[in-house]
Order: structure tokens, then sequence, then C-alpha cells
């Protein structure tokens, strides 16, 4: 078995909560409600399409609510972003090391993929893990159990990034070291989640030990 890198997507390798709660912000405005960026990160950041529009919509099919809202998210994300900073360098170092990399994500598939192409990095993710196709989304350990299955890869020389509580866990269950990237989330409230350390970013100087044991373990 092999070392492997596993990533979330949104709020990991591209900032995009802010976009998430515009849109969401929008769909609670149609029905004369009004809701801020701290209710969207309390309630609905991290969790699946059909948990958020369950509760926080009833009476309405969450499936059609879903479809709607990651519709018009895409036609609002564009093409062309940048990726989280030292997201490149990162990758770079993966694949000198011949690392696999995943991208597991609760975001349906149209997302994940819509998303990697406009950060220009989809043909470097060996395989793309999403939620709603596994037995249980995140916070269960199954996504991420299923990305390591992909990638042939020893949860205990791999490495997770994470930036919500949910998918922390989650990777976390599944054996891996996890990271937690304070996009949205202070680091008391990543590692009270289960990340063994918090970066603000891939170029942060506080990720180089964890990238040494990696490469050490790989020598």
């Amino acid at each position: 078995m092999t070392t492997a890198l596993l990533f979330d997507l949104d709020g990991t390798l591209i900032e995009s909560d802010h976009l998430h709660a515009e849109v969401f912000a929008d769909m609670f405005a149609e029905r004369g409600k009004q809701i801020d960026f701290a209710f969207y990160r309390s309630n609905i950041h991290g969790r699946l399409n059909a948990d958020i529009f369950g509760e926080l919509f009833p009476g309405e099919d969450a499936n059609v609510l879903a479809v709607q809202k990651e519709a018009e998210y895409r036609r609002r994300l564009g093409p062309g972003h940048p990726p989280v900073k030292g997201t490149v360098a990162l990758l770079d170092l993966a694949d000198r090391m011949g690392w696999p990399k995943a991208v597991v994500t609760n975001a349906p598939r149209d997302n994940g993929e819509a998303v990697l192409e406009a950060l220009g990095i989809a043909a470097r993710i060996d395989t793309l893990v999403i939620a709603d196709e596994c037995v249980r989304g995140k916070p269960d350990p199954a996504p991420y159990a299923e990305g390591l299955r992909r990638l042939g890869a020893d949860p205990a020389t791999s490495l997770a990034f994470e930036d919500s509580p949910s998918g922390i866990r989650s990777a976390v269950g599944a054996g891996l070291k996890t990271i937690g990237i304070r996009s949205l989330l202070d680091d008391a409230t990543l590692r009270a989640a289960g990340a063994s350390a918090s970066i603000a970013d891939y170029d942060d100087p506080a990720l180089q030990p964890h990238l040494a044991q990696l490469t050490g373990a790989a020598a």
C-alpha cells in the first residue's frame, strides 16, 4: 500500500464558502427569510444537501432544491479560479514522490468536476469520490475509506485535508491523520473535531513537519 493525499473540495482547494452562502441566502430570500453568513457557517457548512434542504426547507422537494442550488452555484462560479494558496506546489511534491491524490467531497459530481476544471487541476487528481455515491456521506468514514481503497493507500502513512467538522470526523474515522484548513473555522474548532493540526493554506510552515513525516515514510 502507498502514501496518498486526500482533499476535501470546497473551502479546502477552493475558497468558495461565500459563494455558496450567497446562493443559499438568495434561496431563503425568495421565501421571505433572511440569513447571514453566521447562519450559513453554523447550519449549512459541510453538510449534505439532502440534510440541509430536508431540515431548512420542509415541505419542498429536497432533491429539486439541491439541483437548483448547485446549478446556480456553477453558473456563478464560472471558469478560471485560483486554488487555495500553495495547492499547486503541494501537488508538485506529490507527483515527485509518486503519491496518488483524491478529492473526497459532499458536493454533487457536477460541482466536483466543474470546480476541479475551474481550478485547472482536474488532470492532476487521480480520483474524485462523491459522498452521495457512497453508502453514507460525511461525517461517516465511508467516503474517505472509498478514496483510500481506490488509491490503494495506507491510512497510517497518508494525509487528509479538511475544513469542516463533519469532514474531519469522516477522515479521522477512516484512520487518516487530518490537517484542518482555516478557511472558515479557527484552530480550536478544527482540533476539537479531530484535526491533528491546522493551517491557513498549503504554504503555511506548520504543514512542513507533517509532509516531512510522509516523505520519511516513503523513503
